[in-house]
């Protein structure tokens, strides 16, 4: 009752062993997939193509919670587009990594007791990639254990001869075209690392430092500024203030006496400046602060550079030499010797970045870098999420791509490395500068005066490529025809404007308006279970390969996908693993058992009317199922289509299909053949469903089903349309029924398996069918001649009477539920008393006015419930 094509299954199996063992399975069974060539996409095909680039991993990492996240997310999106027959094309591949990658290099270095500038550039270059080659590319053996279905012939690295082609090109074309320039700007400085880095490598947080109070000038041309960052005074070339602050109008174009020197700055007018915030005056330093350098700009100031690339004061005096944080203090102390300090806060809590890979205080600094001028650019990546060419998902990110896009500043994109993609320009000894390309001839030698910018490339510029350069760009090859525009990209909301945003201007430009992609699915961060972040510096980090350890991979999965929703951060505990592996389990058991009662996928279905209403139900509410599924894939509810896969294969199938039709089973017959095909049916398409999540123990368990090939490139399920109101009306009151004994049977403390006698009155409804299974799954045996019902449940339309005399000890029964009944009575006067009084009311907060009418609609809650257990029992 589903459009299901089925594979030809010469020799389906009811062989399973008992328990379900996900070591014994998982590594053999992706090697096969590899082996046999699943996941490898023909560019030559003439199937619709569907294309993910996989985000690049650092060829210095290691899998971790975040990455497990996404792969998973991106692996059931290419899987089911493979089953569903289109020609898939999922692209692995690594990241270089500059700075991370160097700085390893330099450790193992360190240990032998060298530097990078004992070997030399060259020397130094080929070491690091012995060390890739060696140690990198870890993270891409863990992806395979995870069940990653990437095209592994396709692999590709960001320094790989056909990716750094890509980038010469593009730096070659964006200089011509003018949108790449050198200039000096302020950046972002790492004196650790020796380099610029970019925003995203700024780790902001909160640290204690002091805010100090200075004044500047003589007598009555005094002015206070305030600064967190006193060294820098050394650098300052200004004091800016409102043009309309009345204050300081008398001051404005004058010049005042700086401290500690013996330079003289001017008073300048800049609308920069907030006249209420503090003195209404600052200091300003144009070579150490972006704001600072834009009023400097404005104004023509010099700019003066007063630290090295370490950090080092080089102006010269009693603070040359003094590391930046020695001169702090040194100069505080100086200022507060001559009573030029007003006044001092300790601690003073504010906002510092540090680089994300060595904690190190980041130095703003102006420098001379390239850049990439970024408007027009900008512009056309937000006219492709404004026009609709590329959408956002979930749709309310849009706002904040905006705010990023439209905003953007030039984007500096030279780093002080060695290790990376070196800037293709070459300087002439007679003040040349000549850009080359991957085909031009270099200019000259350097014993005839010319010499490479030293420089390389920050890594997100060729990471900004990786839509289509991995696809043979600028080379027109058949990969880039087929698989470009790629359809979606599945990253982290965090980097939304640090590389989306640079993929879409890179694409845009290069391959002539064409977009990068088509849609960008947006996820959270993974958190712990109780919502914080996970850090390797905290004891809640986890590696996802002692789970994967534990709990096999296709646990991992189901648990990362079940927390994923558009957007959102994902919660994870180790609770919720086992959880998924019990799921696995309960798939495993289930399938066993269907197999031993010979559920088949052989022949075709039998007509609806050879069904039982159970048989009809479930395939209705597979079809409905289906439906449901495939809408949530296209909305990128990974949450709601685990759930509702978890609750259909658990709920339905496994729990109420299965137990309702051991009666048919147990009786045989024609009957019993017929419901064993719609059970294989049933197995067979939730196998399908559930695949692309958890694919190893619906791979083990459809094969053996169904003898089929692989369940890689099975066909996807569809929605046949069949539905069957009346039998799910019909199966929804049987539930009913059982339920609602089950809860009085639990209510009066009986045994689960405690057999009561009972008479069933289903006259003139349409469970009678369902006798037998009533009486089955709720342990009732028929009524005998000394049978007194002692209690009689009227529910779905017919009733069950119960025989308890005997079964419990019916005034030690009421003696319990009445002592409860008076707790509960007394709860609900406490609460009602409080939830009175007008005086508790006016003066405890919400939370608790909130909390105690929750205890007093449980108290109510608790009170119905317990008086109708007492009317139920006998009377005594």
């Amino acid at each position: 009752m589903t459009e299901n094509t089925q594979q030809q299954n010469p020799a389906p199996t009811t062989e399973l062993p008992t328990q379900y063992a996900p070591a014994e399975v998982e590594g053999a069974l992706y090697e096969r997939w590899v082996d046999r060539g699943y996941f490898t996409a023909d560019a030559n095909s003439e199937k619709e193509p569907y294309t993910i680039v996989i985000p690049p991993p650092n060829v210095t990492g290691a899998l971790h919670l975040g990455h497990a996240f996404q792969v998973t997310l991106m692996d059931a999106l290419t899987r089911r587009k493979r089953m569903q027959g289109y020609e898939t094309l999922w692209l692995p591949g690594m990241d270089h990594a500059g700075i991370a990658t160097q700085n390893k290099v330099e450790q193992q270095l360190a240990e032998e007791g060298k530097s990078r500038q004992d070997l030399g550039r060259e020397a130094f270059t080929d070491r690091v990639w012995q060390w890739k080659d060696e140690y990198g590319g870890r993270i891409l053996g863990q992806l395979r254990r995870l069940g990653a279905g990437l095209d592994w012939s396709r692999e590709r690295f960001t320094m790989d001869e056909g990716l750094s082609k890509a980038v010469q090109t593009i730096f070659k074309n964006l200089y011509d075209d003018g949108l790449i320039y050198r200039a000096e700007r302020i950046i972002n400085w790492c004196p650790r690392c020796l380099t610029a880095i970019s925003d995203i490598e700024v780790d902001y947080q909160d640290d204690d430092g002091e805010l100090v109070s200075l004044k500047y000038g003589e007598g009555d041309e005094t002015v206070v500024v305030a600064t967190t960052r006193v060294e820098t005074m050394l650098g300052d070339t200004a004091v800016a203030v409102h043009p309309d602050d009345e204050r300081y109008a008398h001051l404005i174009g004058k010049r005042i006496k700086l401290p500690l020197t013996d330079r003289t700055i001017p008073v300048v007018a800049d609308t920069h400046v907030d006249p209420e915030f503090g003195t209404g005056a600052v200091k300003v330093t144009p070579a150490h602060d972006p704001n600072d350098f834009a009023i400097g700009q404005r104004h023509d100031l010099e700019s003066m550079t007063i630290m090295d690339e370490r950090g080092v004061i080089t102006v010269h005096g009693p603070f040359q030499g003094l590391d930046r944080f020695e001169a702090r203090s040194a100069i505080v102390a100086a200022l507060r010797e001559q009573g030029r300090v007003v006044a001092e806060k300790r601690p003073y809590v504010h906002s510092v970045g540090h680089c994300s890979r060595c904690k190190t205080t980041v130095e703003p600094r102006l420098s001379l870098q390239w850049w990439v001028k970024v408007d027009t650019l900008a512009q056309a990546a937000g006219d492709a999420v404004r026009d609709g060419r590329v959408a956002l998902h979930p749709k309310d990110m849009e706002k904040r791509y905006f705010d990023w896009v439209d905003n953007l500043n030039d984007w500096c994109i030279s780093r002080q490395l060695w290790w990376g993609h070196r800037i293709p320009v070459w300087y002439g000894p007679n003040g040349e500068v000549v850009c080359v390309g991957p085909d031009d001839p270099i200019p000259g030698t350097e014993a005839e005066g010319w010499t490479q910018d030293e420089d390389v490339l920050d890594t997100w510029f060729s990471s900004g490529l990786w839509p289509f350069s991995t696809l043979g760009w600028p080379e027109k090859t058949p990969d880039l025809e087929k698989f470009y525009s790629t359809d979606v990209l599945v990253t982290g909301h965090d980097i939304i404007f640090f590389w989306v945003v640079r993929m879409m201007m890179f694409g845009l430009y290069a391959m002539e308006d064409q977009v990068p992609f088509k849609t960008v699915a947006l996820t959270g961060l993974v958190r712990d279970e109780f919502g914080k972040k996970m850090s390797k510096s905290n004891p809640n980090a986890v590696d996802p390969l002692d789970w994967m350890d534990a709990y096999g991979s296709d646990a991992v999965r189901f648990t990362l996908a079940t927390g994923a929703n558009p957007g959102a951060d994902v919660p994870i505990g180790e609770d919720w693993v086992k959880a998924s592996r019990n799921f696995a389990n309960k798939i495993w058991n289930a399938t066993r058992f269907a197999l031993m009662n010979g559920a088949t996928v052989e022949g075709p279905l039998p007509a609806p009317e050879a069904m039982t209403a159970t048989d009809r139900w479930i395939l209705s509410r597979l079809n409905k199922t289906v439906a449901e599924v495939d809408a949530f894939y296209d909305d990128f509810q990974f949450a709601k289509l685990s759930d509702a896969l978890y609750h259909f294969a658990w709920d339905e199938v496994f729990d109420w299909y299965v137990e309702l039709s051991k009666t048919t089973f147990f009786e045989g017959g024609e009957q019993a053949k017929v419901s064993s095909r719609v059970l294989g049916e049933v197995l067979d398409v939730t196998l399908r469903l559930l695949h692309p999540i958890v694919p190893f123990v619906t791979e083990t368990l459809w094969t053996t089903l169904t003898g089929g090939e692989t369940l890689v490139i099975a066909e996807w399920p569809k929605d046949s349309g069949f539905r069957d109101a009346a039998a799910e009306s019909e199966i929804e009151t049987l539930q009913q029924v059982i339920t609602e004994v089950r809860r009085f049977r639990a209510d009066q403390g009986l045994q689960p398996g405690q057999r009561v006698p009972a008479r069933l009155v289903l006259d003139g409804t349409a469970l009678a069918p369902h006798e037998a299974a009533i009486r089955q799954l709720l342990r009732l045996q028929p009524e005998g001649d000394a049978f007194s019902a002692t209690a009689t449940l009227p529910v779905g339309g017919a009733q069950v009477a119960l025989d308890l005399s005997g079964t419990i000890d019916v005034a030690a029964e009421r003696k319990r539920l009445a002592k409860d009944l008076a707790a509960a009575e007394k709860e609900k006067a406490q609460a009602t008393g409080k939830l009175g009084n007008e005086g508790f009311l006016a003066k405890a907060p919400d939370a608790v006015v909130d909390k105690i009418r929750g205890r007093l609609t449980k108290a109510d809650e608790d009170i119905a419930r317990i008086q109708q257990q007492l009317e139920r029992l006998p009377q005594a």
